[in-house]
């Protein structure tokens, strides 16, 4: 037996400043759950780690426009991302925050290193600076257009149109969020990071990634073969994580860019010491045979394919990503899904209205792995009836219903299976397989597709065998028929369950198995008791999802 894969599934840090929609489930935080639930069944040692960024600036913006702290923000938020991780069977190990003492300790400690092995320098330049409030502009709280596409709400850290970073000082005709003021530069000291320094070393080792999604290769060795600049690490801003040094004056914090990406060295150091083992981290960040993979929307295909590891590479003796396989944008009516915008329904309407595992099917059908998908609500229910319900649901019920209504509710004993029964259990190996193969390339679409194929297989063999007229004429013949699509359905529960937790524990107890605990087709022994058959799912009316 091979010894276990240690595998981090980093997941994006989400701004604990208002609800998600469907197209951050389906970008960032279904992806890396399919992937890690798989990993687990498949034997490896997995930590699956995210947690609510508390401290980007657009909680503060949203704390200014109410008249609240942004405390009061985070302590509203922070909670509702919980309750949406247990609706929908989303499996972290740690959902932390990067307010914990253990973050604040590990970005200053992340600091001193890097200004230790010379990476970071001091540096006085022009910022903006908002005359009528009489303070400096944290990079969020500056608009204007961007120098690039053109598009005239760009924020001073990044275009949402063209996906650019970018400094306040590039926006033309930049604006004031907090007055509408055109602001005025003036004088600051920072620390900026020596970025520029890692062109050579960041291109080489892209060239190296075997795997990644074409648009994100491509989009990171576009950006260091244009040229890396050198980038502020310091923020004038008091809701931050201070600064561990004190020669460039006060009121200076670890710029919210990089001390948020750190929170995935912090959070597995704060699980550690939660399992009360300090140094359990490790196996995952400094043993060169672990695994990491990033999963995170397009927009952050910067920050995890070229400065993340970049800062990695500066700290030294801690593990590059393995893969960073960002997903493209889920869109509404060919929009970008967007809270700060209003585009998209919140995630909480949807869970209010379709089950769990019936909008993980959903959304893992069209996951915007290699293009944008443009998402309809007539087509959730679409796939949620004509594919989920009628090719698996319908399956486990007729197979389940038909072997304990003929068989005083158990799994009948078996003749010798004929050819056609061997082929459908060797195909539902197969496809066990295949579907492993894609999910380890993170090509989940692909791997619930084939599940859906195995699904399909079984129910072809039913309406060859027809086991409903064989227990009129052949009782020994329809036992073995059915004891056959019983095991393949239970083999077909395990392609579907990284997609969908909710049923595959129901189906456990209608097989009376239990959970899946590994990568491979249970058998089923003759004799075994069944639970009681209901439907897995509820078929969808037409305007299920129909504004109200």
């Amino acid at each position: 037996m091979s010894e276990p894969r240690y595998i981090l599934v980093a997941v994006a840090w989400p701004y604990a400043q208002g609800p998600l929609h469907l197209g951050h489930i389906a970008g960032a935080y279904l992806p890396p759950d399919i992937f890690a639930r798989y990993h687990r069944l498949a034997g490896n040692e997995v930590l699956m780690v995210s947690g609510s960024d508390v401290h980007g600036t657009p909680i503060t913006v949203k704390a200014e426009q109410e008249g609240v702290t942004p405390q009061e923000i985070v302590d509203r938020y922070h909670p509702e991302f919980l309750s949406y991780w247990e609706r929908l069977g989303i499996s972290f190990d740690l959902f932390t925050t990067t307010g914990t003492e253990i973050h604040y300790r590990v970005a200053q400690e992340f600091f001193l290193k890097l200004l230790e092995n010379g990476h970071l320098y001091r540096k006085v330049t022009e910022q903006f600076y908002d005359e009528e409030r009489g303070q400096f502009l944290p990079d969020r709280y500056i608009e204007g257009t961007c120098p690039h596409c053109s598009y005239p709400n760009a924020r001073g850290d990044q275009c949402d149109n063209c996906g650019r970073t970018l400094d306040p000082s590039d926006l033309i005709d930049p604006r004031s969020k907090l007055t509408g003021s055109t602001p005025v530069l003036r004088e600051t000291e920072h620390y900026y990071w020596r970025l520029s320094a890692f062109e050579k070393q960041l291109e080489e080792w892209l060239l190296t990634r075997k795997g990644w999604r074409p648009h994100v290769l491509n989009f990171a060795l576009g950006m260091v073969r244009d040229g890396l600049q050198d980038r502020a690490f310091t923020r004038d801003l008091d809701w931050g994580i201070p600064i561990p040094v004190d020669d460039i004056g006060e009121g200076k914090s670890i710029y919210v860019w990089w001390e948020a990406v750190m929170g995935y060295y912090s959070a597995p150091q704060e699980w550690a010491q939660r399992q009360g083992d300090p140094d359990a981290w490790k196996k995952w960040w400094t043993d060169p045979s672990a695994e990491s993979y990033y999963f995170v929307g397009k927009d952050n295909i910067p920050f995890h394919a070229v400065y993340w590891p970049a800062l990695l590479m500066g700290h030294g003796g801690l593990n590059l990503p393995t893969n960073v396989p960002a997903n493209q944008y889920v869109t509404f009516g060919g929009r970008k899904a967007s809270k700060s915008m209003g585009v998209g329904r919140p995630l909480s309407w949807y869970l209010d209205r379709l089950e769990p595992d019936a909008l993980r099917f959903a959304l893992a059908s069209v996951l915007p792995e290699q293009n944008d998908t443009d998402l309809f609500d007539d087509e959730i229910v679409r796939r949620v009836n004509e594919e989920l319900v009628s090719t698996w649901g319908n399956l486990v019920n007729r197979t389940l219903s038909l072997t304990s209504r003929n068989f005083d509710g158990a799994v009948p004993s078996p003749g010798e299976l004929a050819d056609e029964g061997r082929k459908l259990l060797t195909a539902v190996d197969a496809a066990l397989e295949e579907e492993a193969a894609h999910i380890e390339a993170v090509e989940l679409r692909a791997g619930l597709r084939t599940a859906l194929g195995a699904a399909a297989e079984v129910n072809a063999y039913l309406n060859a065998t027809e086991p409903w007229k064989l227990v009129k004429e052949d009782r020994a013949r329809a036992a073995t028929v059915l004891w056959t699509a019983v095991q393949a359905v239970a083999g077909v529960r395990v392609a579907f369950a990284p997609y969908l937790p909710f049923s595959t524990e129901a189906l456990g107890e209608m097989l009376g198995i239990g959970p899946v605990e590994k990568w491979s087709r249970p058998e089923v022994p003759a004799g075994t008791e069944l639970g009681e058959i209901r439907p897995l799912f509820a078929k969808l009316d037409d305007d299920a999802l129909a504004d109200e």
